[in-house]
């Protein structure tokens, strides 16, 4: 028998604090190597050019076998739903058996936050306290709950492209933000002296520049996830310290990077390293105060499969979800 899990199972037992402890330990172990996970499979899918993608991992630490189906269609936004679905399948290692069928759009909205909160735990200064997000969707919501785990904000920023998007973010949000939350105005605004920036947009062209960004800031660039996408002009990419989740798959899907190589602007040698080799202590974070920080989050199968893994675990201890005979 396997189980099917709502996505308010999901909610209920993912909590943030113990999703970030668990993507810091699951970083650790694929930038050790010792995580099998191949590059995404990813398919266009008609004339929108829609993205489906197919995302397996095994982490034989715990014996976390799984892959996500994850779909990105810009226009369901007309239809009432989410751009971003996904549906997470865990499997016995030990067998092939069908565990579990979760509902995927929450964890990939709360562990890409969670992951965000990691390189701001172990790269941001320690009095980071302005928070600017860019962007006012899910991953602007998730983002804000969980900067706040790792550093003490006093002031949030938002700007969006809809004014009509920023008003409802800072309605619904400021009841669960610990700072206030100001709508912007305008990106420049937004990010003019802010510690921790969230680019979270699916943008081609950049919207942030270089000379709006002050000196000691940390970035999560998290919207664009492919190679003609990007969110920060080459100028700024260049001046910064730049960490990724994975080399791989930077080098073959992160615009923000592939676009600035091809210019000619940095080498591939200009990425310190992946989030997992800091928090090892393998790789150096910030030298300097000073110092901006970048780091560039795509997604990775080993995240979504180390959080279904927990997911399961505590489900079934708490009798959640419903039987499925498979």
């Amino acid at each position: 028998m396997s189980l099917v899990l709502s996505e308010a199972d999901v909610r209920r037992v993912l909590p943030m604090g113990d999703l970030i402890d668990a993507m810091q330990r699951a970083l650790v172990e694929f930038s050790a190597r010792r995580v099998q996970q191949p590059l995404r499979s990813v398919l266009q899918v008609g004339q929108a050019h829609a993205f489906f993608g197919v995302m397996p991992a095994f982490i034989p630490a715990s014996g976390a076998l799984g892959t996500k189906l994850v779909t990105v269609f810009g226009g369901n936004a007309e239809r009432g739903l989410p751009s971003h679905l996904a549906t997470i399948l865990m499997l016995d290692s030990e067998t092939g058996q069908l565990l579990a069928v979760m509902d995927g759009r929450y964890v990939t909205e709360a562990r890409t936050a969670a992951v965000s909160a990691v390189s701001a735990k172990l790269l941001a200064r320690e009095g980071a306290a302005t928070l600017a997000l860019i962007g006012s969707g899910v991953q602007a919501r998730s983002h804000l709950e969980a900067l706040a785990h790792v550093r003490k904000l006093r002031e949030v920023r938002v700007w969006s492209p809809r004014a009509d998007s920023r008003r409802r973010f800072i309605s619904d949000m400021q009841a669960h933000s610990p700072a206030p939350i100001v709508d912007a105005g305008s990106a420049r605004d937004a990010v003019a002296g802010a510690d921790l920036v969230v680019l979270a947009t699916s943008s081609h062209e950049p919207v942030v520049m270089s000379d709006w960004i002050g000196a000691g800031t940390h970035i999560c660039a998290v919207g664009a996830c492919r190679p003609d996408q990007r969110e920060m002009d080459s100028a700024l990419v260049k001046r910064a310290r730049v960490l990724v989740d994975s080399r791989t798959a930077a080098m073959a899907e992160a615009g923000d990077l592939v676009i600035p190589i091809k210019e000619g602007a940095i080498t591939p040698e200009h990425i310190v390293g992946e989030l997992g080799e800091l928090a090892a202590g393998s790789v150096t974070g910030r030298s300097s105060n000073d110092e901006v920080t970048i780091f560039k989050s795509l997604g990775l199968a080993v995240e979504d499969v180390a959080a279904g893994d927990l997911v399961l675990a505590r489900a079934k201890a708490q009798g959640l979800g419903r039987q499925l005979s498979v």
